[in-house]
């Protein structure tokens, strides 16, 4: 008998129709003797219609009164899920994120999840109970609702799954695996078998939507064997997230990724001298925007150098604001932003023992024409900001000269 923990998205529970084949799907891992968990999100655009509600009656709302609202879209789905294995002889009880209870953190709208108290749950289990859970959610230090940010049901079930030490997270969506691009760019496109957590987690944060780069980072840490496959074509494997020495063969380049949420900020005739940096980041830290890409010029005369940066699109307004309020700290000569690129990545953990994997990314971007901003690396990723028109062209081509296509 194994433990399982199994999550639906919206998608997946849009309606009734699809939360009784969630039901069914949930009655086939009992009947093969498994213990099963579920966690739900709220049912496809509720939280959206909650959140407009919250907003439009006040923009500036206290952020506890919101997850009290939004926390509810998953009580819903959680509770009509439950109805629906009673209605087929599935013993299941539904469960809100503090009646576990699962503690988080006191930061209101994006909490992180500090201890789950899973005994209870687990001798439900071992009775033959279906633990129905709502996901997103749980309960803040002063016992008031707290939710996890959006995507956060994820999280939640692979923290549950740790919590209950789970043989597998199995993560239900609307996509049957994680592919090597995005499909609807590339049509060759292959679905992995399996996946390396420190891949999924590159691909998570680098515009890949399959699951929440949090979700990865923790099933990671706690060593949590997450699967992602289909509602709607469960038998057909999906794709394993697993430890990198579980992977025989290991390729240069796993996937592509792309985004196209990216601002560049340059600052021209920056004095080149100690803690000008800090003068520059600082205030965009204070301001809470988050800086990605960096690269700073070479100083020709050793007194004056340029600096580019970027960061989230939805962000650059308040990041501009943020670096002319410091501007006589920071004594440039001129600003400039540009919201029309784009970063493209190329994610594998054979980069480690495969030479020459960045100067086939740069050979391909530049046989296309494609000119490339700003560069950044890490031990399995190599990252390009390029103008935004040229991001399809870019992984179209990407994905064959590293022979990610399918035959």
């Amino acid at each position: 008998m194994s433990k399982i923990v199994m999550k639906f998205g919206g998608t997946s529970v849009a309606d009734i129709a699809r939360i009784r084949n969630v039901a069914k799907l949930v009655k086939r891992e009992v009947d093969r003797g498994h213990q099963v968990a579920v966690v739900v999100s709220a049912m496809a655009g509720e939280t959206n219609k909650l959140v407009a509600w919250t907003r439009e009656l006040s923009p500036l709302h206290d952020a506890r009164e919101y997850d009290a609202v939004v926390a509810t879209g998953e009580q819903v789905t959680a509770g009509l899920l439950a109805v629906a294995l009673s209605a087929i002889g599935v013993t299941a009880r539904s469960w809100q994120g503090w009646q576990i209870p699962i503690r988080t953190s006191a930061r209101y709208c994006s909490a992180r999840i500090v201890e789950i108290e899973a005994a209870f749950l687990n001798e439900r289990l071992a009775q033959g109970q279906v633990a129905v859970v709502a996901g997103f959610q749980g309960i803040a230090p002063d016992n008031r609702i707290s939710t996890l940010g959006r995507g956060g049901s994820d999280t939640s079930a692979v923290a549950l799954a740790a919590a209950l030490k789970a043989d597998r997270c199995d993560i239900y969506t609307d996509v049957d695996g994680v592919y090597t691009t995005d499909p609807r760019i590339v049509s060759r496109a292959r679905r992995l078998h399996k996946i390396a957590y420190e891949e999924m987690m590159e691909l998570a944060s680098l515009g890949a939507k399959v699951l929440q780069t949090r979700s990865v980072e923790m099933a990671m840490a706690h060593r949590v064997p997450v699967r992602v496959l289909s509602t709607f074509d469960a038998d057909n494997g999906g794709t394993l997230l697993c430890d990198e020495d579980d992977i025989v063969e290991k390729n240069p380049v796993t996937g592509i990724a792309y985004t196209r949420d990216e601002a560049k900020i340059t600052l021209l005739k920056v004095p080149d001298q100690p803690g000008v940096a800090a003068s520059i980041f600082g205030p965009l830290e204070d301001a809470g925007v988050n800086v990605d890409m960096i690269v700073q010029n070479i100083s020709e005369d050793g007194r004056r150098t340029d600096l580019t940066f970027t960061v989230g699109r939805a962000e650059l307004d308040r990041a501009l604001d943020a670096i002319r309020k410091a501007a006589p700290q920071i004594g440039y000569k001129d600003l400039i932003s540009d919201k029309g690129v784009a970063k493209v990545s190329i994610i594998g953990i054979g980069m480690r023992a495969h030479p020459g994997v960045a100067q086939t990314m740069f050979k391909t971007l530049a046989e296309k024409g494609i000119n490339i901003q700003v560069i950044s690396t890490s031990e399995i990723k190599v990252s390009v900001l390029i103008a935004e028109d040229y991001v399809e062209l870019a992984v179209r081509a990407l994905h064959s000269a590293y022979d990610l296509d399918a035959a």
